[in-house]
């Protein structure tokens, strides 16, 4: 599949990713602690939501991943949200980014990525880092597709497919956004060599080789320590160019709602990961701006 998003990437420099939106939002006095996370201010106040965008693309972010990784139809509707209103929120959050985009003070080219996140972040309990639902390909393909047909509409530059925890989801994924005109990533959460669910990243890696709607994969939401061998296995596997953008290094504890350990983030890995054919880096949860200053000053010129 071409696009201008595909094309930027294999031209010039890599394209920086930004950072965690939901820190951001937090750093701004915004509690989200919450079955929504970040999703709930599409409703209660998009604004911020544009503002934390415009805050990336500041730092040198060349694409702003969406407030949408836990926006579905079924969390909006535990809220009382129907599925009208819903698709309206799932769109506003590809047009907030556009907005930051247009706001932003740089006259070099800003692109825009619809996030989708796996099953497991709409239950809100930890389990996108385990995987293995107990559903079938099938049930998570009827899952995702409804809501991958409204950001397509939306006309981001990609989907990213992020945070996927196993080969399951991500073979249903890749499925779900089979004819839908948009170019997508698709990135799983990794623990050394292995998926979440524990199979070889060789093996998870090449089930998106042949797809023709996927233009990057990689990894995101991990330790830092585990991209550099992820980005060489990815790039080794399936030729295409990868993405890269792990957490602080921090661990989640889903019962306590909470980030735990210390930051293992530093800027200077991500000339390593461009070496190995990372051309989408950045960072993912408590990664922020300055942090993404950073790694668009530590990226080689093109």
């Amino acid at each position: 599949m071409t696009s201008d998003f595909a094309d930027a990437l294999t031209s010039g420099r890599a394209l920086v990713l930004d950072g965690g939106l939901s820190n951001q939002l937090e750093s701004a006095g915004y509690d989200l602690s919450d079955a929504l996370w970040s999703a709930r201010l599409l409703a209660e106040d998009p604004g911020a939501i544009t503002e934390a965008h415009l805050a990336y693309f500041e730092a040198g972010a060349d694409v702003a991943i969406t407030s949408s990784y836990q926006a579905t139809f079924e969390g909006f509707a535990r809220r009382g949200i129907d599925r009208r209103r819903a698709a309206e929120l799932l769109t506003l959050s590809v047009e907030l980014a556009r907005d930051a985009a247009h706001r932003a003070r740089t006259s070099r080219p800003l692109w825009v990525a619809a996030s989708a996140g796996p099953y497991g972040a709409m239950l809100a309990d930890g389990s996108e880092y385990r995987g293995r639902y107990g559903l079938g390909a099938g049930e998570l393909e009827r899952f995702h597709r409804p809501r991958l047909e409204v950001l397509a509409t939306a006309r981001p530059d990609v989907l990213a497919l992020e945070t996927v925890p196993d080969t399951e989801e991500a073979a249903a994924l890749l499925r779900a956004v089979r004819g839908l005109g948009v170019p997508a990533w698709l990135s799983y959460t990794v623990t050394g060599d292995r998926t979440r669910a524990g199979q070889p990243l060789e093996e998870a890696f090449a089930l998106a080789a042949d797809a023709e709607e996927v233009i990057a994969v990689g990894v995101n939401c991990c330790a830092p320590e585990d991209v550099a061998g992820a980005v060489e296995t990815a790039a080794r596997v399936t030729g295409k160019p990868v993405v890269a953008y792990p957490n602080s290094g921090e661990a989640w504890d889903a019962r306590a709602r909470a980030w735990r350990g210390r930051s293992s983030f530093a800027a200077e890995r991500v000339r390593g990961w461009r070496a190995a054919g990372a051309r989408l880096v950045g960072g993912c949860c408590r990664v922020g701006p300055g942090a993404i200053r950073s790694v668009a000053a530590a990226l080689p010129p093109a």
